[in-house]
């Protein structure tokens, strides 16, 4: 064997070691064992932040009686046959919603007819149909109030190296991490899979969470189901970085060259 097609068989297997390497890197959940099940340890629902805004609708078996608490656009509603309200939650877009239902202040409150203010930071949505039904029947305003609960400005944000960085309004409340980024056009070749943050907001502060997304560990995480206004970002590669340094440098050399050649070109001339 000449020196030659040594070197070249050494180059393909190191190439061949290097693609296995980086496909093995990309792989999701690489860790989990086929059929086996994985036990589900945390129940989800959405905690209610400042700056949500939120539908909420009163029916009963008397309709007139919930018609003081159930302001025009906070969702759609008609009387059925039976004396019921069947309601529907707005299902335009963020624009639309900008100015509909119940926003919630700086104070976590939101100002309710007839009940006036509520403090509905840090509770879910079921807390929140709790807390008004029970305030409806203990104050002898409807014996029998059925509550709708629902955000109108849930969303995202994605960044980093995704296929489609961007703020995604969330249909509902529930979106999981993966979802998130399937949502924004997966991971791409540049972004560390094993380096998913996840930033969000608890009160008054900031928390950032790493995920390695190759690991089953990501089901078991406090932000694998996303809150509202959570910001998901993906690192880049080492080499990315690398890269974009080299790049940098190669753009301030070209530039110094150029500086020092006119400068000489003036020294000269000046001469």
């Amino acid at each position: 064997m000449n020196k030659s097609t040594l070197f070249f068989f050494l180059l393909l297997t190191v190439l061949l070691f290097s693609s296995c390497a980086t496909r093995k890197d990309l792989v999701y959940l690489r860790d989990m064992e086929e059929l086996k099940e994985y036990p589900v340890f945390q129940k989800y629902e959405a905690v209610i932040h400042r700056d949500d805004r939120l539908s909420i609708t009163v029916s009963c078996k008397n309709p007139e009686l919930t018609l003081p608490f159930n302001i025009p656009g906070s969702s759609n509603y008609s009387i059925g046959p039976d004396g019921n309200i069947s309601t529907t939650v707005p299902t335009s877009n963020a624009a639309d919603n900008a100015n509909k239902g119940y926003l919630v202040d700086v104070n976590g409150e939101i100002d309710f007819p007839v009940l006036g203010k509520l403090k509905v930071e840090g509770r879910t949505r079921g807390q929140v149909t709790e807390m008004i039904k029970q305030r409806l029947i203990d104050e002898d305003l409807i014996k029998d109030p059925i509550v709708m609960v629902n955000f109108l400005n849930f969303k995202i944000t994605v960044l980093g190296e995704v296929g489609g960085p961007g703020t995604y309004d969330i249909t509902g409340d529930r979106i999981t991490l993966l979802e998130a980024i399937a949502k924004a056009g997966d991971i791409t070749d540049d972004g560390r899979v094993d380096r998913v943050a996840v930033i969000r907001e608890y009160g008054n502060k900031r928390r950032i969470m790493f995920h390695d997304l190759r690991s089953k560990d990501v089901f078991n995480s406090p932000c694998y189901y996303l809150q509202q206004n959570d910001i998901v970002y993906v690192e880049p590669s080492a080499a990315k970085t690398r890269d974009n340094a080299q790049r940098t440098f190669s753009t301030f050399s070209m530039i110094l060259s150029f500086v020092t050649t006119i400068t000489s070109l003036v020294v000269l001339a000046v001469k």
